[in-house]
């Protein structure tokens, strides 16, 4: 599985989204912002309405949400938004953290010279976006980023359950970046992860990767006030 990603793209164009991945994740912004309530009742024509698409994206949207546990699909009822235990979400994240260590603990030893010149031009295109202050853009260019380690780690079976699980943290991760300073701190967490790889320091690399994605949990619940 390539998910190699070159300087030009990590510059201007960001791998596409589906319709329905998209709608996933303004419907997972409007949860985590406190526009649908607990225990509200997603209604799919009337959200096919409001975003002016069919309901098989929204469908797909919502059914992606309940792997984040942003939705609970009842039997013979309409699905209804819900808000995942800080147990489970703890869970996502505990092994989320273990499996990008993994990856940069594999990157820091396999990636080659030209992945290596790839990640350094990413990390210093997240560095200009700071600048910027845009979130949405940010996180854009923040997933092609540890998706560049993904690669580099060289096990496509790894990437496959990293990719995976990220989809189901995916809208917590986004949700962060809202926070006061939030960019500056991730891109010099990203710093000490990047110079471990550069160096081939496999074990800094994981430890910094693990550090990196457990302060991310960490800056959410402060998000959405669970601190």
């Amino acid at each position: 599985m390539s998910m190699t990603y070159g300087a030009e793209t990590a510059s201007s164009s960001l791998p596409r989204r589906t319709r329905a991945e998209e709608l996933r994740l303004q419907l997972a912004d409007d949860i985590l912002r406190g526009g649908f309530a607990p225990g509200t009742a997603l209604d799919e024509t009337a959200l096919a309405r409001r975003f002016n698409v069919s309901r098989t994206p929204v469908r797909e949207a919502i059914r992606m949400l309940t792997a984040s546990g942003l939705v609970e699909v009842r039997a013979h009822r309409a699905a209804v938004v819900a808000r995942p235990s800080a147990q489970h979400l703890g869970d996502m994240f505990e092994v989320m953290a273990e499996l990008e260590a993994l990856c940069a603990y594999f990157a820091a030893e396999r990636m080659t010279s030209f992945e290596r010149r790839e990640l350094e031009t990413i990390h210093e295109q997240l560095r200009r976006l700071i600048q910027s202050g845009d979130p949405q853009r940010y996180h854009e260019v923040n997933e092609v980023f540890h998706s560049t380690i993904y690669a580099g780690a060289h096990n496509s079976y790894l990437v496959e359950m990293t990719l995976t699980t990220r989809g189901r943290v995916q809208p917590f991760r986004r949700a962060q970046f809202r926070n006061l300073g939030r960019l500056a701190k991730s891109h010099l967490e990203h710093d000490r992860v990047v110079e471990a790889i550069l160096r081939g320091d496999r074990s800094t690399a994981a430890q910094t990767m693990h550090a990196h994605i457990i302060t991310v949990r960490e800056q959410y619940e402060v998000y959405s006030g669970l601190l």
